[in-house]
């Protein structure tokens, strides 16, 4: 659970959030006895201090992950003034109220309950498995020790509590592995600090295993932690697949997507002059960083027009995307009634880029029978 521990945007935030109420507020004895102080001048501005500073970074969690979906630097110049677009005001809201939600008011609660990140883990985890692991066949029997005391007959653990105090998730590590524990390894600083003040040695809470912790209690010498074990080899070996699957897939994938749907108001329009119309939206995805413009071409329909609405008619009309852009346009086929009854024809819609084509999307041409056509 490295990632719980270091990585997750979870774990960070809370961090973050964290140090901003440790310095409104103290530290923890500090904050309960505000907590049950009545409400004055001090209280109320440490706390709106700590809330507000809250707010201001959550916001800013909010907006940076918004500019991901909008040009950065035109959002950033309208946002404040109005004039961004619906959708950026409403995402940034509502990502700024989970993140205030999350980190400053459901810190376990999201990896204990929301997470599914640490059942994964304990299906995945042995008793070989490296952890953040209270060693009691040390520190047990534990409790308070006098200056002076001797240490015979005793364990090393006084008691103290400062490895639950400075847990994230509020749990107490002694009590052996827990669903909820992130392997943050703040237990294991706070526990060598009070082991140097004591004059123990230190590692009384380490990364270990169960399997050592069990042998040093049956009195056998501890192993050596080894990654290379069956089940961490499986583990490697279906990553490294996946891992393969995934950069086969994105090194192959199409820069270039076309999809289009025919109209279902109108089957088809039958002119004046007797030609058959039907119209489509084709929605185009230029997956590259560059502006690209592709040549509209029909097969399976001799003779069709292709009208592309705002482009003008023409034997091969012309669409465009901008980088990393998605564009749809209203695509109009003209043809003379075919003389079949019933006629539905398969036809294809490709896009040509220099010629060669990119993309293409199958669709249905309709026309009336030949009994309705006269």
């Amino acid at each position: 659970r490295v990632w719980c521990g270091y990585f997750c945007p979870q774990t960070v935030w809370t961090d973050l959030f964290l140090v901003v109420e440790r310095f409104f507020e103290g530290d923890r004895n500090a904050r309960i006895k505000l907590d049950k102080s009545p409400w004055s001048f001090n209280k109320l501005w440490r706390k709106g201090g700590k809330h507000s500073v809250w707010l201001l970074i959550a916001f800013a969690t909010g907006g940076a992950f918004v500019l991901y979906w909008h040009d950065a630097r035109s959002l950033a110049e309208t946002f404040f003034i109005g004039q961004a677009p619906m959708t950026a005001y409403v995402f940034a809201a509502l990502l700024t109220a989970t993140t205030y939600a999350l980190a400053g008011t459901m810190r376990e609660q999201v990896c204990t309950y929301m997470c599914p990140w640490p059942r994964i883990q304990s299906a995945l985890i042995d008793r070989d498995t490296l952890t953040v692991t209270y060693r009691s066949e040390r520190g047990d029997p534990r409790g308070p020790h006098k200056k002076g005391a001797t240490w015979e007959g005793r364990g090393d653990c006084v008691d103290c509590k400062q490895c639950v105090v400075v847990c994230p998730m509020g749990i107490d590590i002694r009590n052996g592995p827990q669903l909820e524990c992130i392997q943050c390894g703040l237990c294991i600083d706070a526990c060598d600090s009070v082991m140097k003040k004591v004059g123990r040695p230190t590692a009384l809470i380490a990364y270990d295993t169960d399997e050592n912790v069990l042998r040093r209690w049956k009195g056998f010498p501890a192993r050596n932690f080894s990654p290379f074990r069956p089940r961490i080899i499986v583990y490697a070996l279906v990553f490294v697949f996946t891992a393969g699957l995934m950069a086969f897939g994105l090194s192959n994938r199409a820069d270039v997507e076309l999809s289009v749907l025919k109209d279902r108001a109108l089957p088809f329009v039958q002119l004046a002059s007797g030609d058959v119309r039907n119209g489509y939206t084709l929605k185009l995805v230029n997956k590259q960083r560059e502006h690209r413009t592709f040549d509209v071409h029909v097969e399976g329909l001799p003779g069709a027009v292709i009208e592309i609405i705002g482009e003008g008619d023409s034997a091969s009309p012309v669409v465009s995307a901008g980088p990393d852009g998605v564009e749809r346009y209203r695509l109009l086929l003209t043809t003379a009634p075919g003389a079949r009854k019933g006629a539905s024809s398969d036809i294809r819609i490709v896009l040509t880029e220099a010629g060669k084509p990119v993309s293409a999307a199958a669709a249905t041409f309709l026309e009336p029978e030949a009994s309705n056509a006269s």
